[in-house]
Parts: structure tokens; sequence; C-alpha cells
């Protein structure tokens, strides 16, 4: 029997399944330590074309959590280096790297053209915010991650829709952000651990920097690639 990448996954979901992700869209947004994960799963299960958009550079602390960060691609676009591991791993799929940051002004190129779905890894509220409501009143299906930094604890992980979330302040903010939009559509990926761990540090704009292991961020990645691959099989 000939082996390709998709010969286990044809084992689970079958030829329709495999087709099915193979014709299947997903646009996402951040590349760090959750996206880069979330854009893994994704290329792996087969999915055939993929947006990447990232405005940042990787840097020497990304290397503690970010599966695309290593001592050869710091100070490389991370968008660039997402479709670059991408196609290492499937060089039959169509990806694309937009290297911009999520604003008011590039939202509506962002989401420019047949999409199925968006995979939402931004981690400053206000541009997620923006990404979110912008992408909602499209009618887009809409993945998305909260604060996976300060949690230690993967058991305390749940998956709902932005309404039901609770305890996590990124989701609380997102929720009266978004009060007057129907975020049925949005399914979140959140933490209800309650750690008690404050920021210890800030960087040169005066952002605080907030810790967080290697495990936490991907575990939230895979999980946001796993249930955007049930959507587009159908199975949610």
């Amino acid at each position: 029997m000939s082996e390709d990448l998709g010969t286990r996954t044809r084992l689970l979901i079958g030829e329709e399944g495999v087709e099915k992700l193979r014709n299947s869209s997903a646009i996402v947004c951040g590349c760090g330590a959750v996206g880069g994960y979330a854009i893994e799963g994704l290329v792996r299960a087969g999915v055939g074309r993929i947006g990447v958009i990232d405005g940042d550079e990787f840097s020497p602390s990304n290397l503690n959590r970010q599966v695309l960060a290593t001592v050869d691609t710091i100070g490389r676009r991370k968008a660039e280096v997402a479709v670059e591991r991408a196609r290492s791993i499937n060089p039959d799929i169509d990806a694309e790297a937009m290297v911009t940051f999520v604003g008011e002004d590039t939202i509506p190129d962002i989401l420019e053209g047949d999409w199925d779905v968006l995979v939402d890894c931004i981690d400053t509220i206000g541009r997620k915010a923006e990404m979110l409501r912008a992408a909602n009143r499209r009618g887009m299906r809409i993945f998305s991650s909260m604060g996976a930094a300060m949690h230690l604890d993967a058991t305390a992980i749940r998956i709902d829709t932005l309404r039901k979330t609770s305890v996590c302040p990124m989701a609380a903010r997102l929720r009266k952000e978004l009060r007057d939009e129907d975020t049925s559509g949005i399914t979140c990926v959140y933490s209800v651990e309650n750690c008690g761990i404050k920021p210890q540090d800030r960087d040169e704009h005066g952002k605080s920097v907030l810790g967080s292991m290697p495990t936490i961020p991907a575990i939230f990645g895979m999980t946001l690639a796993n249930e955007t691959v049930k959507y587009l099989l159908g199975r949610d």
C-alpha cells in the first residue's frame, strides 16, 4: 500500500472525509504560541487552503512555546515561516502569507475571498474584537482562542460558545465588546483555571509580559484545529 499525508487520516474519516478537508479553507489570524499549533494541526489534517495573517517577527523569547520558533527563524516574519513549514509538510497545499497586523484598515483585505472558517489566535483585545465582529457580520464560522498564558492546568481547558464562557478575563472582555452581536457562531477554547498569578514584567512599551509554558498554548492550538476539522467534516 502506497503511503501519503492522508494515509492514517483516511483510515479514520474515509476518502470522502479526506476530500472534504482537501477542498476546505481556513484563515488563521496570529501564528504565535497558539496559532502555530493550530496551523500545524490543520495542515497535517489535510486542509487544502490556508491563509496565515501575522505582522510580527520571531524573537528569542518565543522559543519556549512557539512551535515555529527556532534559532534559525529568529528575526524572520512569522507568517512567512508558517507558510514555508506548511509547504514542507504538504507540498500540494495552497498556503498564503499576509504579513500584516489585524486592524480596522486591514480587516477587509484579510477577509476578502471565500474562506470556510476563521481561526482566531489574536492576543490583543482591541484587534481581536474588531476581527471577530467583522467576521461574524459576514456570517463566517469562527473558532477563537482565549487567553492561554498564565495557566498550568490542562484539565481546566474548555470548549464553548463565547456567551457560555466563564472565568477567563479575555473572554469576559470580549463578551462585553460584542454584547450586541449574535456570537452563537463563535466557538471558544478557554481555561477556567484561576491561577492567581500576576504579570511579572513589562516590555519596552509598558505592556505586561505574561508567563507561559509550552504545553497549554499547544493544547489550545490543537484543540482549535480539532474543532475546526470537525466542523469542516460536518461532525461538530
